[in-house]
């Protein structure tokens, strides 16, 4: 399901490394019901895996040059980094 086209920021991690990024975003986890997120890679490369039994598996490598990875409400997914990396969260929903 793609995001909204009246889905609006309303809140963002902070930058997250390679040594920083919380234990949380790297074991399966969710957001909200009615939340989107964005991840922005600043630097370097991280694997976006979507792990939910009700999508098709799915893995994406994120980088500063590739689109920000879509993350679908409650839809089960974990980070991986790749080396070093610098990217955050950005949080949305429905106006």
């Amino acid at each position: 399901m793609p995001m909204p086209p009246d889905a609006r920021p309303y809140r963002r991690t902070d930058i997250f490394t390679e040594a920083t990024v919380p234990n949380a975003l790297l074991k399966v986890h969710s957001t909200k019901q009615e939340v989107w997120a964005l991840i922005h890679v600043l630097e370097g490369q991280l694997l976006y895996r979507i792990t939910d039994p009700t999508q098709p598996a799915r893995t994406e490598l994120l980088t500063p040059e590739t689109p920000p990875g879509v993350i679908e409400p409650v839809i089960l997914h974990e980070v991986a980094p790749l080396g070093p990396v610098r990217f955050y969260v950005e949080f949305h929903r429905r106006a």
